[in-house]
């Protein structure tokens, strides 16, 4: 069930209706997890299998954790039943891809058969945000919940369930237990985020794709010019995807009177790799801080192991996005970039001498060549598409001029957002006819749109 069908808008409009008489009753969570497993089943019911077994796994081993004190063999068995989950699910035929691969080059006449397994969307999302639980409690930073129905709502939430923000039990468990305050500016604030997500996945992401398919899709047919657009627009085609997703999670959780936690803040106008990283996927990021980089050490035990442990981590960032090489390539570039930056952005010459449009830039620029990676169907499409950026030919890339005023309009927002100029562009007569023009951007342009969002397939 997609946020931007018919479908979803008559299934909310029921469910908030209900959500609305009974949210001050103890049928309130009873409710939200009926709803979010009628909403997640609507895919494939099977995967109400998985949700439901990781679910129940981590809340009997929390319950049998405390008890016994905050013991490491409940922890581990947490940890391997989430992680054998999504790799079998995930990256199994990954594994067995690459396995074949060894033994045809090794001449050996023998292959493994490929499952037949389907990816389950949603599953890296909603097996992190449960497995966050369980360490959580281990490390004392989270209370056990008693009730199954509370932490199941927990885990399987609707608005989030299928790619994020990935929320943290401090955060969330706390808002279901209460009864929520919902007022009218709730309300319509909740309202203007999902109008503001409808619009960066329908009227954005989606006439960007257009353009990006086209090009990425028969690579070879292009020159220097058009690959480098189609880059730099997919940079962009993934941000207004994801972050759009992210705005309609966060306004419909707001319409229900909760609060998700901000998932982008303007990563495109990052001054140093770091900065992009605590401004793009935020629950992502900070989930791989606390629970990877961490627990590996951190930067606790001298610079040759921070640094170990800052390219581990967002190797297994990279791997985490896709059951593929370009991906950890993509982790890897991500890598090797941070470590060799991250004292620069800490130096005072760089951080006050250097202009900060200079900085955006290299930012920018860094991180939309490391997309090809990403985007690119394998290893040989992306090193095709990278030599034929760097040849310099120009031919006319029949870049689309309505696309590029479109990106450049919101990137100036962006910028005067965090600028001086906030004050003006935040007055409530600003805000009301940006939300207009959305609007009827959407009902005069915009086509009808099934395309899935990028970071489901993740």
């Amino acid at each position: 069930m997609l946020f931007h069908t018919w479908i979803f808008f008559l299934f909310f409009l029921i469910v908030y209706s209900v959500y609305l008489l009974i949210r001050k009753t103890r049928c309130k969570n009873l409710w939200l997890l009926l709803a979010s497993y009628v909403f997640y089943g609507w895919w494939n019911p099977l995967y109400l299998l998985l949700i439901a077994w990781s679910t129940t796994v981590d809340f009997l081993i929390v319950r049998r954790m405390a008890p016994a004190g905050r013991s490491k063999k409940w922890l581990a068995l947490s940890i391997i039943n989430n992680l054998g989950l999504l790799s079998f699910f995930k990256y199994g035929k990954f594994f067995i891809e690459n396995i074949n691969s060894a033994l045809s080059s090794l001449s050996i006449g023998y292959e493994l058969a490929m499952p037949g397994i389907l990816l389950p969307v949603g599953i890296s999302f909603y097996v992190f945000q449960s497995m966050s639980y369980t360490i959580d409690f281990y490390r004392g930073n989270v209370e056990r919940e008693t009730s199954f129905i509370r932490y199941a709502t927990f885990v399987s939430l609707f608005p989030q369930l299928v790619a994020g923000p990935i929320e943290r039990a401090r955060n969330l468990l706390p808002q279901l237990k209460n009864h929520p305050k919902i007022r009218l500016q709730d309300f319509t604030d909740g309202l203007s985020l999902f109008v503001v997500g409808l619009f960066k996945k329908v009227a954005l992401a989606d006439y960007i794709a257009l353009y990006v398919d086209k090009v990425y899709g028969t690579p070879g047919e292009y020159e220097s010019a058009a690959l480098l657009l189609a880059t730099f627009a997919f940079g962009w085609q993934i941000y207004f995807d994801f972050s759009g997703y992210t705005d309609m999670a966060r306004g419909i959780g707001r319409m229900l009177g909760i609060r998700l936690m901000l998932n982008f803040n303007n990563p495109y106008l990052a001054t140093g790799l770091g900065d992009f990283w605590r401004r793009w996927h935020i629950s992502l990021s900070t989930w791989f801080r606390d629970y990877v980089y961490v627990s590996l050490g951190g930067n606790r035990k001298g610079k040759i192991i921070t640094y170990r442990n800052l390219i581990l981590t967002l190797l297994i960032s990279g791997l985490w996005h896709g059951a593929a090489w370009t991906f950890l390539i993509w982790g890897a570039v991500h890598a090797v970039g941070f470590a060799l930056t991250r004292n620069l952005e800490r130096n005072e010459f760089y951080q006050v001498k250097i202009p900060r449009l200079f900085k955006q830039f290299w930012v920018f620029a860094f991180v939309t060549l490391a997309w090809i990676f990403f985007r690119a169907s394998g290893w040989d499409q992306a090193v095709l598409i990278l030599s034929r950026i760097f040849s310099f030919t120009m031919t006319d890339p029949q870049f689309p001029l309505v696309m590029l005023i479109l990106i450049l309009l919101v990137w100036a927002y962006q910028f005067a957002y965090e600028s001086r100029a906030r004050q003006i562009i935040t007055l409530a007569p600003v805000r009301i006819g940006t939300m207009v023009f959305m609007i009827l951007y959407l009902a005069i342009f915009a086509t009808s749109s099934n395309q899935p969002f990028i970071y489901f397939q993740f």
